[in-house]
């Protein structure tokens, strides 16, 4: 797709990606704003690649939903500061005007920013350097210039702060190996992992390139304090091979909690209720492309033998068992109640009579 073209029109794809940017962002907002408001701050939301404002067919992009929804709760209208950029002058100014048009903008406390600029080691430098108010940041570049882990790094690393990231796997699986964007791929994945990635991903098959260079990515914003990587995949409209990634970064298990429900409600496929935190056109049609492997069979098996012996509560299984998997907390309610009845765990309650059939979060599981 030409550059250019982005804001043409939208996509399925398109659309996906924003509800997921927007749905967290609310939810987000309402988590953070009590918090924020006892401690006399603002919240924020960052994005620095925000165009144009709306697409060719008129449908109103993220950055002005964000705002439209701020308008109407009364809360957040007190409280969002926002920070809208982009590298091109007519999209900023197209924004800045759209942004003034929208019905009631007046009604928010603070006037939302707009700048054009690259997002370059300046840019890197002024949010490694800054204090951020708690901020939820969406990086969204057409490619991959000016996305780096400094950025990343930056945005995140204060209290609050969560981000989302668009991650052009397409064009970063060419580009490990073209020596032309080497600094962009150092920039984003650091020299080390860059230069193993090099040596390792020609030998490989494209769904262990694809499972490798995701591995390293996460393991480099771990590294930088980003506990939580959760990515969402979009695959071509065939349903054939990945095209790009959404990927959230926290330091939050509360917020990877919230993200993941998002996500797999906005995943196309499930297996025995299990999301695949993917999209693909293709999955309408043929959903035999989201191969059948009875994933809660292997919860249940994992479940046994990572907790043998131990007694937790439902809430403590998911936070230490979900990280890095696709499972939801729907997920481990249904195998619980499942180990359960096949007399493999035992549960009681701290808490009263428990409900029969019900699989509370402070439940106590003991295993075998």
């Amino acid at each position: 797709m030409n550059v250019a073209r982005f804001f043409d029109e939208r996509t399925d794809q398109s659309e996906v990606k924003a509800r997921i940017v927007q749905k967290y962002f609310y939810a987000w907002a309402n988590v953070i704003m009590p918090t924020a408001q006892k401690n006399g701050s603002r919240i924020a939301y960052i994005d620095l690649y925000a165009g144009p404002g709306r697409y060719k067919d008129g449908a109103a992009s993220t950055p002005l939903l964000v705002l439209q929804h701020a308008i109407t709760d009364v809360k957040l209208s007190s409280m969002l500061i926002t920070f809208l950029n982009d590298a091109d002058s007519n999209k900023t100014s197209t924004l800045q005007a759209e942004i003034d048009k929208l019905p009631g903008i007046e009604k928010l406390k603070h006037k939302p920013t707009v700048s054009c600029g690259e997002i370059d080691e300046e840019a890197e430098k002024h949010f490694s350097q800054s204090k951020l108010v708690p901020s939820f940041s969406f990086i969204d570049p057409f490619g991959y210039k000016g996305l780096s882990l400094k950025i990343i790094k930056g945005v995140i690393k204060d209290w609050g702060c969560d981000c989302v990231f668009f991650f052009n796997y397409n064009r970063i699986n060419a580009g490990i190996g073209n020596q032309a964007v080497a600094g962009h791929m150092d920039a984003l994945f650091g020299k080390e992992r860059a230069d193993a990635l090099r040596a390792l991903l020609p030998s490989l098959s494209p769904e262990l390139r694809e499972a490798l260079i995701l591995e390293e990515l996460a393991a480099e914003i771990k590294a930088l304090g980003g506990t939580y990587v959760l990515p969402f995949t979009f695959r071509n409209s065939g349903g054939t091979r990945t095209s790009h990634k959404l990927v959230f970064v926290s330091k939050s298990f509360k917020g990877y909690s919230i993200m993941k429900d998002i996500m797999a409600k906005e995943s196309s496929t499930e297996d025995q209720g299990v999301p695949s935190l993917a999209y693909s056109p293709a999955d309408w049609s043929m959903p035999l492309l989201f191969s059948l492997q009875r994933p809660l069979d292997q919860l249940r098996a994992s479940l046994l033998k990572k907790f043998a012996g131990q007694e937790l509560s439902v809430a403590e299984i998911y936070e230490r068992h979900s990280v890095d998997t696709p499972y939801v907390l729907k997920n481990y309610k249904e195998s619980l109640t499942q180990l359960e009845a096949e007399g493999k765990v035992g549960v009681r309650s701290l808490k009263g009579t428990r409900r029969r059939g019900t699989f509370a979060d402070h439940l106590l599981v003991r295993f075998q």
